[in-house]
Formats: structure tokens, sequence, C-alpha cells
């Protein structure tokens, strides 16, 4: 469960919200805002001690969701591949949806690399940085980029210093940028994607014998999810034990401390120049992870707590300390970041800006969410209910958020819940409309519901994981 944090009286947000105008182009007179935009790997919507995770230490990143506006409800739009991840950065830099990007089976639209964010924010006279992982990433956005640093952190020597090779190579950007212009840095480095190796200072915090289980563990998925073996599942053996699955969190964990840490140091480093009183500082993750929900390890799903619901917090000069539970997209972050910065928004951009919402303004963007894996997996929710299709295997689950946030119970084959699933799909289906998804949610021939695990060879332990230390 997310922690209830503290909502701003609307009396309060207009206030700030007084503050939080669209600057003026670059030469106005109100210069626009640096933005720094820190977007990890894998990283769960929960994944801050602030967020509702008490066993995480995250103090730095912790008082940006003090200071600034949590989107509690914020999802990539889907992914054709298992790399969910390449997809959601292609997405965030175009704002375009999963089937509209470049090279999307529903693109229309000539895109070319002036239409990437970094292009369309350096044109409004942004200097633009990146440093970030050398895989899935959408090659041609980053060189869109005045100034691109890709980090190879594979190995595990390599990837336990990755958060800290990232922020070395922001502070000396941010030592040598020219102060009198606005700048984007793009810090999106591969923590806490596995393998999970962080410096032993933030290893030896977390033991696996007191982490905890999310009520929604189990040792096997129930059914034929389409994506039953992809990489990210073969982690761990089947059937998960919870020993193992506590190792894994107290790993994932430690890389999400180190990986704070280090944010801290960028933002003492805006703090000593007097940049970061005009700096719209970012957190955000590129897809959700599913640690042991649900029998599943990877971000190939579509539950809450899987694969495509991340964070998001956005703090800044006039941003209000308050939760947003607007439905908010990844790709709603260029059309924002484009107001903020004064730019033009380019022609084929179909998120929506979060300025409004940054205001305290009503109403939200949208009043559903949909989203989408591979041609297995389809999903709609409102404010209560959510709606998963299975179509390869026929199988539909409904679950009631409001009383089943961890997606527990299935409805859908109550009778007593029949006009609710009709009325979900059909949302559904609008929304594939709208959207250039033409996937069948039926099949004449469906594949077997039922699943068997592969079998797999375990250690003498008896469980897989082994932890990491530096020697």
């Amino acid at each position: 469960m997310y922690c209830s944090l503290r909502r701003v009286k609307l009396a309060v947000i207009a206030v700030f919200s007084a503050s939080l105008a669209a600057p003026d182009a670059v030469g106005g007179e109100n210069p626009p805002p640096n933005i720094l935009h820190i977007h990890a790997d894998d990283h769960r919507p929960d994944g801050l001690h602030a967020l509702g995770t008490d066993a995480l230490q995250t103090p730095n990143l912790d008082k940006l969701v003090e200071r600034g506006t949590t989107f509690s409800r914020c999802y990539t739009m889907g992914s054709m591949v298992g790399a969910v991840c390449l997809p959601s950065r292609t997405m965030m830099l175009t704002g375009r949806s999963w089937l509209r990007i470049p090279g999307g089976k529903a693109a229309t639209d000539p895109w070319d690399p002036s239409m990437a964010l970094p292009s369309v924010l350096s044109d409004a006279g942004y200097q633009t940085f990146h440093v970030g992982k050398s895989g899935n990433e959408f090659k041609a956005g980053i060189k869109a980029f005045q100034q691109s640093i890709v980090m190879d952190d594979r190995g595990i020597r390599k990837r336990r210093g990755s958060s800290e090779r990232h922020a070395d190579a922001v502070i000396r950007f941010l030592g040598e940028s020219d102060q009198t212009r606005p700048f984007y840095v793009y810090m999106a480095p591969p923590v806490p994607h596995d393998p999970r190796v962080a410096a032993p200072e933030f290893m030896d915090r977390y033991s696996p014998d007191v982490v905890l289980l999310s009520e929604a563990f189990m040792p096997v998925h129930p059914f034929n999810n389409g994506e039953m073996t992809v990489r990210d599942e073969r982690l761990a053996p089947w059937p998960r034990t919870p020993r193992d699955t506590r190792s894994q969190l107290a790993d994932y964990y430690a890389c999400i401390t180190g990986l704070d840490h280090h944010v801290g140091r960028i933002v003492e480093q805006l703090r000593s120049t007097g940049q970061l009183e005009n700096t719209i500082v970012i957190f955000s993750g590129d897809n959700g992870l599913s640690m042991g929900e649900h029998g599943l390890f990877g971000k190939q799903n579509l539950y809450e707590f899987g694969g495509m619901h991340c964070p998001l917090v956005i703090a800044g000069p006039g941003v209000p300390e308050r939760q947003s539970d607007a439905f908010v997209y990844l790709m709603d972050l260029f059309p924002t970041l484009c107001e903020l910065g004064g730019a033009a928004v380019p022609k084929g951009v179909e998120g929506q800006s979060l300025v409004p919402l940054l205001k305290g303004s009503e109403p939200e963007p949208r009043s559903v969410l949909y989203t989408a894996y591979r041609d297995c997996q389809r999903s709609v929710r409102d404010d209560r209910w959510k709606l998963i299709r299975y179509p390869q295997i026929n199988k539909t689950q409904l679950f009631d958020l409001d009383d089943d946030p961890r997606e527990l119970r299935n409805l859908a084959d109550d009778p007593a819940y029949a006009s609710e699933v009709a009325r979900m799909t059909g949302l559904l289906k609008q929304e594939m409309l709208q959207y250039g998804d033409s996937t069948p949610l039926t099949t004449a021939n469906p594949r077997p519901a039922e699943w068997m695990p592969p079998k797999t060879k375990k250690p003498a332990t008896g469980d897989s994981h082994v932890r990491l230390h530096s020697s």
C-alpha cells in the first residue's frame, strides 16, 4: 500500500500554483527552469520508503516526495517485446503511444530525430546532457542530446559502481555547464535492474531474514499468461520460495539505497552552486517489476505491482507538496517538459501535459488507464475496477481495487459481476481503438490455460540466488 502522503488543501495549492506559471521562452523575463530527470531501471511504484516500503532507506528521494507532487498512478502504456524498458523509454522521448512510436505497427506520421524531446528542448535554448545504460535505450533519441555518455556496465564489478559513475558524470556536467542557460539532464542508470549488486555499505543494510514478502507472493502463477518463461522469470526456480524471494528483495533494496545516496550527491551539487531553487527534479522508473507477486519475477505482466506501473515524482519551484491520483503515462512527460521549458510540442505527440496537475487544478487528463503486453495481455482500469484479458487462452480477470489492491480475488467468473465485466470490456475496446490496437480479444482456438513450470535443477541449498558482496 502507498503510504498516506499529506494532501494540501486547495487554498494552499492555489498559493503554490501561482508561482508555477509556464515560463517564457529563453531570454524572456521569466527564464525556463533547469530540468534534472533521474530515470531508474525496473523500479517498482512502491520502491521508496516514502512510497510505502518501510524497509527501504531512501532519505534523499524521500525529500523529493516531501517537497513535490507524487503521481501514484503513473504507467508505461505497453510493450511488444520482453524488454519493456525499450518501448517505455521510446514513448517518453517521443511522446507517442506504444504502437505509434517509431517502427510501431500503428505508426503513420513520419518521425525524425528533430522531434525527439532533447532536440525540441535544445531548439528552445536548453543545454541537453544524457548519461545512461548502453542497452535497451531509444538510440535515435539518445543521439539527439548535445552531449551523451553511454556507459557499458556489463559485469558484476562494473555494475557495483554504476550509480556512482552515472552521478559523477552528472556532477561534472553541472560543474562545467553554462549557468546563464538552462539545462536538461537525463540520467538513466541500469539500477535496480539485475544483476543487483551495490557497494558493500548498501548491501550490508538489508538482511534477507528480515525482509517482508508481499501478501501477493505465490510459488507459481496460477495459469499461463502467455509469457511464463521469459528471461526475467528464469531468475528464480519454480516453485518460488520465500527464502529466495526475500534474498532477491534484499539485493533490490540495496541497489535502490545506493542510487538514492548518489542522487543526494547530485542534489547537493545543485544546492552548492545555487541552481536547486530553479531546477525541476523528476524521479521516475521505466517500468515496474514483480518480485514474487503472483509467482512472477518480471515486468511482462499487467498486475498493478507488476510490469507497467511505475513511480513518478516531480519537485521544483512552485510545485505543490501533494499526491495526485490522476491516471498518467510516462509519455505525458514530453509535453510537460515542453510547456515548462517554453518549447513547441511537435506534431504527433499523444501525451498530455501534467502542468495543470502540477498547478493543482483538475480535471484529470483521462478517466481510464489502458495497458498492454505483446498479443497475450490487455488491461483497462478506472478508479475502482481493473480488468485483464488474456486473448490467447480466452481468460478474464476482474478485480475490485478498492477492496483488493493486490489483485488476489478474481471476480470475473462470478455471475454477480457479469455486467461489470461487460462494461470494462467495452472500455478496453474503446481504448484499444483509440491507440490503434487491433489485437483480437478472443481466439477460436485457445491455448491451454494450465501451465506447469519447467524442471529446474536447484543448488544444494534449495535456492538459486546467492547474495554477491565485494571482497
